[in-house]
């Protein structure tokens, strides 16, 4: 009994350990809890109705979108520009595609399967026009060429050959692509043709808008340009700007954060020792291209950036400066060591021979090999002697299991190449200096080839240049000074006031760029600005970013935030310059329409200073353009419309550019315009079909979308 006694003294003690034992492990799952969630919220690019995509689901959709392009243009790179542009693109799809699904799935919109093989079967969707499966006959796409390759996909016999089967892979993921869009495009269309349906057109309304664009007034008008009033006698208080804030609030409501920020940005350029040494350079490439000899090895050991191949091309080929200098130029000459400020390069270039050739050559061949090139030489040696004789080509092609077809080479088909080997530059100069019927024995060092060419077409002038082509670089000590100079710039001055005072004194300036969103790619302009981007959407309202080495490794910059513009409506004194020109024309037509109280006539509003001008074809449907005041006036045209022929208006018109009074001398139909009720129907149902198309915007606007991607890409 004593025990237990004992034990029940305990008790508080083993409640409160165990009560403790308990919280820390809640508390360890809680932050275990958080830390994974933390974790999935780090590795998201954003978010659409809820409905998250992480890094890995995003950079699955631009790699499948990236190889439809590859596809699609024929190419295998893309610039950094367009990657980025790729990049939009597929956000942009993911969220439309979110947001419709979501509509639809409310309506009950669907696309079903049996839809999807009609138009397949139709074939007359544009987006099937883009795809391999289109007949080259008609034109059109053909649904059996597709049955036939997905049939195809499905033989196992595809996967012996493995060029054949990634061949197919690739395709086969093309066109999956291409359906999956087809299905998005037509639901998409499914829901903007409901959205038409609820935006209906009559006789009526097709009357009256007829009338607006068919009826002309000619108009005697006095003006009175707000100019006319100097903007110092106009006062404006912060009463005045918040009142007009609070009349016209709508429309500073924005939907994405944005941020202002301050910059310095310094591109690192050569200094003029860099450029001094250069120039030795480009003196000593200059003197041996005077001297001749290996022209190739001059321009290599001078680390030319066009290589010199030894074989006449066209302008075409050739950078702008160098081919605007040839026609200066004679044969064998070389020029001194001049700057090009568009690529910023210095070079020199030798021109070592000019001569009319073909653009277009027609040829045949035949290829000759032999157990050994001894062996190949001569087989090589026959068949020319032969063919000279007058064999007839076809026939000895065909002995050696070759067509001796005939081909077309144009100079763009190798003349943009960086690198030619010997026999390669042998066999197109060869093509190039043949006479139409000519043959030559060409000998390669894997066997011969006989050529002839059987046709010559466009001769233009042709050029055997040897270039030197360098751009004006820093060095690493012009670098070195120039990032520390910035950096000590950086150092000594933390906030966004001494980087405005202290900016001169260092050679810098300071930049402003508003309104910085983050779906941006870069800061002002400047690439490989990631980094900075990511500090600028972190950083609070004053603060300075570090250093960031940015641009094509040869940026410096630094970052000041100024101010944030979240989600909602914008603050009055964010506007206050736009606010500013509003209020004072609010106040310059009230003091023109003070001056023009009681005017009841044109001759009167002249009187008081007005200019007056005679206006013809003024329509209500288009805003019209009054040269006194420089400015376009949708009010003056509506005014117009509602007055009589012979009337005085009613009222003083508050245009874009001044105050407005007005006669109307004339009023009637454009000559020679009928109305026909069914066209006009058809085109307010197509300007209800556009209105319809700005559907995506409202419901982006209601989505609460969260866009991250400038974390990642």
């Amino acid at each position: 009994m004593a025990a237990i006694g004992k034990i029940r003294s305990w008790g508080p003690t083993l409640v409160a350990v165990i009560g403790l034992a308990l919280f820390a492990f809640i508390a360890e799952e809680l932050f275990r809890s958080c830390q994974a969630t933390s974790n999935e919220q780090r590795q998201q690019v954003g978010h659409v109705l809820g409905k998250k995509i992480s890094v890995q689901e995003f950079q699955s959709l631009f790699d499948e979108y990236q190889e439809v392009m590859k596809i699609t243009q024929n190419r295998d790179n893309f610039s950094e520009d367009e990657l980025n542009r790729m990049k939009d693109q597929v956000w942009n799809t993911f969220v439309q595609n979110t947001l419709l699904e979501d509509e639809c799935a409310k309506l009950g919109l669907t696309v079903t399967d049996e839809e999807m093989q009609n138009m397949l079967r139709e074939g007359t969707n544009p987006m099937l026009q883009q795809t391999p499966f289109v007949n080259q006959q008609t034109g059109r796409f053909d649904v059996t060429q597709l049955t036939q390759f997905l049939a195809n996909m499905k033989d196992p016999q595809m996967s012996q050959n493995a060029q054949v089967a990634d061949q197919y892979q690739r395709l086969y993921k093309y066109w999956q692509y291409i359906e999956k869009s087809l299905r998005q495009q037509t639901l998409a269309m499914k829901y903007q043709n409901l959205l038409v349906g609820c935006l209906l057109s009559n006789p009526v309304s097709a009357e009256a808008s007829f009338k607006d664009q068919t009826t002309e007034s000619s108009i005697l008008l006095a003006s009175l340009p707000y100019s006319s009033i100097n903007d110092n006698d106009v006062q404006v208080a912060d009463a005045d700007l918040k009142a007009k804030y609070n009349e016209q609030k709508e429309m500073f409501k924005q939907t994405v954060e944005t941020r202002d920020i301050k910059y310095v940005s310094y591109q690192v350029v050569a200094s003029q020792a860099d450029r001094d040494a250069l120039m030795e350079t480009m003196k000593e490439a200059q003197q041996k291209l005077q001297e001749g000899g290996d022209l190739a090895d001059v321009v290599r050991k001078a680390q030319s950036q066009v290589a010199y191949t030894g074989l006449a091309v066209t302008r075409a080929a050739l950078p702008n400066d160098i081919a605007g200098r040839l026609d200066s130029m004679t044969v064998g000459q070389t020029s001194a060591p001049f700057e090009t400020r568009s690529d910023n390069t210095l070079n020199v270039v030798k021109l070592v021979s000019k001569a009319s050739m073909p653009d277009s050559i027609e040829y045949r061949m035949i290829q000759i090999g032999g157990e050994t090139l001894e062996a190949a030489r001569a087989t090589a040696d026959s068949v020319y002697q032969a063919l000279k004789g007058g064999a007839i080509f076809d026939s000895i092609a065909s002995r050696y299991g070759q067509t001796g077809e005939k081909m077309w080479l144009t100079s763009a088909m190798y003349q943009n190449s960086p690198v030619l080997d010997i026999d390669t530059k042998n066999y197109l100069s060869a093509l190039n200096t043949l006479g139409v019927n000519e043959l030559k024995n060409l000998e390669f060092s894997q066997g011969n080839m006989i050529v002839q060419v059987t046709n010559r077409k466009a001769m233009v002038d042709k050029y055997d240049v040897a270039i030197v082509k360098h751009t004006i670089d820093f060095s690493k000590q012009t670098y070195s000074d120039a990032y520390n100079n910035f950096s000590q710039y950086v150092s000594e001055n933390k906030t966004i006031e001494a980087l405005e005072q202290n900016a001169e004194k260092f050679g810098y300036r300071v930049q402003e760029r508003s309104d910085i969103a983050n779906y941006e790619h870069n800061v002002a302009g400047i690439r490989s600005t990631r980094e900075a981007m990511k500090w600028i959407f972190d950083a609070q309202d004053g603060e300075v970013s570090p250093l960031y080495e940015c641009g094509s490794n040869d940026r410096l910059l630094v970052v000041a935030l100024t101010k944030t513009h979240k989600v909602g409506y914008r603050d009055w004194e964010s506007e206050k310059e736009t606010l500013q020109q509003e209020v004072m024309r609010d106040k310059k037509f009230e003091s023109l329409s003070q001056k023009l109280e009681g005017v009841k006539t044109v001759a009167d509003a002249q009187q008081k200073g007005a200019r007056v001008d005679t206006v013809p074809q003024i329509t209500f449907s288009a805003p019209v353009f009054v040269q006194a005041t420089g400015a376009s006036e949708p009010a003056l045209s509506g005014a117009v419309a509602s007055t009589k022929e012979g009337e005085f208006s009613k009222n003083i018109v508050k245009g874009n550019g001044g105050a407005y009074l007005f006669q109307v001398l004339t009023q009637k139909s454009r000559e020679g315009a009928s109305f026909d009720a069914k066209s006009q129907e058809r085109m307010l149902k197509q300007q209800a079909m556009q209105a319809a198309g700005r559907f995506m915007q409202e419901l982006y606007e209601q989505a609460n979308v969260v866009d991250n991607r400038y974390l990642f890409f």
